[in-house]
């Protein structure tokens, strides 16, 4: 089954173009017929020629951005984009969720809506949306929550992804909580899972794993991308019964947001380095197991070290609930979902990742964990995981933003931009309690309490 990849404002796109980088060198490997075949049908038109032609639609208000991806793509000689599979306007949405919610999104609805019905008539069968976007800022957020909004009218039955980056902590955009606030609220409504990357963290990954000296966007985006790839390339299931999986989203989204209340997801991948350091290095299914078991229960989404067993954190036995550990708090899940690349791969054990007292107590844990696996590498690595999380991982910077937001909303700053562009008050309002309800759901993860009705 086929993935439509919408790519919303300048990070969705930006964003966007990286990943079908990321995925055309594996789709193009000649030696893997089957992944190659199964990664083609799923992301790429093929034109009578044998051209590679994304499965996507390009949406933003300013054309830059679109115009460079394009390019980018034509010159790599591997793949395109349609050649009118894209809307730009020459006007952007002014870093203004409303903007681009209230007055931009609704004046090119049918435009857009129409590239994306032409792009899903090429799919022989659809599996669903990724649509890709900022959290923060006013095209990707404001245009992309309308968007989204519009997929879920025109095609009820599919299965929508919503790929959120998150902004730096320290502010790119004054008004950028606000946006981030307005956009999950209604995204959480909307989607069927919410997986968020958090560019302070990305950052991170670049400059002390990946060793970049001077950090680009690109550095960050391609970070991304390479992690997408690898949950969204094919693997096989445990209902796919020999065969890459037909459902990747539908899978992917059973797995992962079994309850309403839960739909934000965060990931981990192991190993991150390099290029030039791969050659170099070894690595055993263990020692990647064993330290993405202790990433995800500490709640980190980059290797720091050597595990050592002095500061190693590690979840009560006693009880389902969060305690704190020197300067740690034990990161509980609601379901997680680890993908292995590479050699050996049926020999890696897994079992330290179905560890009741990783999960919350309402949920068992055959039904919170799923492995999908393939012995194809993949970003050159011999072997690779990569783990899926929907756990209380998001729960401190969901915090933290929701409240910089209210103490803006509860001085009254810059409401009045919003105003005008006819978001009231009553939505802010209706917005921030829909997040603190999000917040004390994931709060709750760690209680000894029934699933939530």
């Amino acid at each position: 089954m086929s993935i439509v990849t919408v790519q919303l404002g300048q990070c969705g796109n930006q964003v966007g173009h990286e990943l079908f980088e990321a995925i055309s060198r594996d789709a193009l490997q000649d030696h893997r017929k089957l992944f190659s075949t199964a990664s083609r049908e799923r992301f790429f038109n093929q034109t009578a020629r044998g051209d590679l032609v994304a499965r996507a639609v390009l949406v933003d208000m300013e054309p830059k951005v679109i115009k460079q991806s394009i390019s980018k793509a034509n010159s790599s000689g591997r793949w395109r984009y349609g050649e009118t599979s894209y809307f730009f306007q020459n006007q952007g949405s002014g870093n203004n969720w409303a903007n681009g919610y209230c007055i931009l999104g609704p004046r090119h609805r049918d435009v857009v809506e129409d590239l994306v019905r032409r792009e899903v008539e090429q799919c022989d069968r659809l599996s669903g949306f990724v649509a890709v976007m900022s959290v923060a800022g006013g095209t990707g957020s404001g245009v992309g929550t309308y968007l989204t909004q519009c997929l879920r009218d025109a095609f009820p039955k599919s299965f929508i992804l919503n790929h959120l980056t998150w902004p730096y902590g320290t502010g790119e955009v004054i008004v950028q909580n606000y946006n981030s606030v307005l956009t999950l609220a209604h995204l959480h409504q909307l989607s069927d899972a919410i997986l968020v990357h958090e560019n302070d963290t990305l950052h991170k990954i670049c400059a002390q794993l990946l060793n970049n000296k001077h950090i680009s966007f690109t550095d960050v985006n391609r970070v991304i991308a390479q992690q997408l790839a690898s949950i969204l390339q094919p693997a096989l299931t445990p209902n796919s019964y020999g065969a890459y999986s037909r459902n990747p989203l539908g899978e992917l989204v059973s797995s992962l947001a079994c309850h309403s209340e839960y739909k934000l997801l965060s990931m981990s991948t192991i190993p991150q380095m390099p290029s030039s350091s791969i050659a170099y290095s070894t690595f055993s299914w263990p020692g990647l197991l064993k330290h993405l078991r202790q990433m995800l229960i500490s709640n980190t989404k980059m290797e720091e070290g050597k595990c050592s067993s002095s500061v190693m954190v590690r979840p009560s036995a006693a009880s389902g609930r969060s305690r704190s550990l020197p300067g740690r708090t034990f990161n509980v899940s609601l379901a997680n979902l680890l993908v292995l690349r590479g050699k050996e791969v049926y020999s890696a054990e897994t079992g330290s990742f179905e560890d009741p007292t990783l999960y919350t107590s309402w949920l068992p844990p055959e039904d919170a964990f799923h492995l999908w696996k393939t012995e194809v590498p993949i970003n050159k690595y011999e072997k690779s995981a990569t783990l899926v999380s929907n756990s209380q991982a998001l729960l401190r910077p969901l915090d933290n933003m929701v409240a910089k937001a209210w103490n803006m909303f509860a001085s009254r700053a810059y409401i009045h931009r919003y105003v005008k562009f006819g978001i009231s008050e009553e939505n802010f309002l209706d917005s921030f309690t829909s997040l603190e309800q999000i917040i004390s759901s994931y709060s709750q993860l760690g209680s000894s309490v029934e699933a939530p009705s």
